[in-house]
């Protein structure tokens, strides 16, 4: 069974998604401000999130961006803003997908497949125990190795284990005290400049241009991400 999230303010909203979403055997869960929406994921087994960006509490940007920290599921955002710079907003946030207000459900619905198709049949959701790529990167769990463009990179045991941290979590943002808690495993004393000290070297063993990253970047005031393509 597929569990779809539906989060807006609206209820009435999130009701009509629900119909929809149930007449393709869905299994809906609902949520109505950001907050709620991430201890629903936490606490359940989700396959895709819609979800409303203007929100109380924990606006759908933001949510997102929790979201991304610990899960690579499809997230489709739902704004009434429809400019083109809001929508680009949303894609660097973390979505995967955006949907202006008032939308035609027959397409929403469209979009849902399409995502789930990406994540369930064409492996978006890739075990951890292969081999994961995004674009030239190529992320081998079972010997270790980090390829770009078919070379091999040669990483420290440190550089390793972030490369692998954020290679298994495709698009996951992380931040700084987080990476430094996974990967050294102690309390973050010093962490930033220790970090981005690890950050930079990776890049540059990585990276064609270091200063204008295509796969390890940054995401101002939140963390480090490697992108997802």
């Amino acid at each position: 069974m597929i569990n779809i999230l539906v989060c807006d303010d609206d209820k009435d909203i999130v009701n009509a998604i629900e119909i929809y979403l149930r007449q393709e055997n869905y299994n809906v869960f609902k949520a109505y401000d950001g907050i709620e929406a991430v201890k629903v994921i936490e606490e359940n087994d989700i396959h895709l999130v819609i979800l409303d960006v203007m929100m109380p509490r924990l606006d759908g940007l933001f949510a997102t961006v929790k979201i991304r920290q610990r899960h690579n599921i499809p997230i489709i955002l739902l704004s009434a803003k429809s400019e083109d710079t809001d929508k680009i907003a949303g894609l660097n946030f973390g979505a995967d997908d955006y949907v202006t207000k008032p939308f035609n459900a027959l397409e929403l619905m469209a979009r849902v497949k399409s995502q789930l198709r990406r994540y369930v049949t064409l492996g978006g959701s890739q075990p951890k125990s292969g081999v994961i790529v995004t674009g030239g990167l190529a992320f081998d769990a079972q010997s270790k190795q980090v390829t770009v463009d078919g070379e091999p990179v040669r990483l420290t045991p440190l550089e390793y284990k972030i490369v692998k941290l954020m290679m298994e979590n495709l698009g996951c943002i992380f931040s700084i005290d987080e990476i430094y808690d996974r990967v050294w495993n102690e309390p973050a004393l010093a962490a930033e400049n220790t970090v981005a000290v690890h950050i930079r070297r990776i890049r540059e063993k990585l990276e064609t241009t270091p200063r204008e990253p295509k796969y390890l970047k940054v995401v101002w005031g939140i963390g480090y991400k490697i992108e997802k393509y």
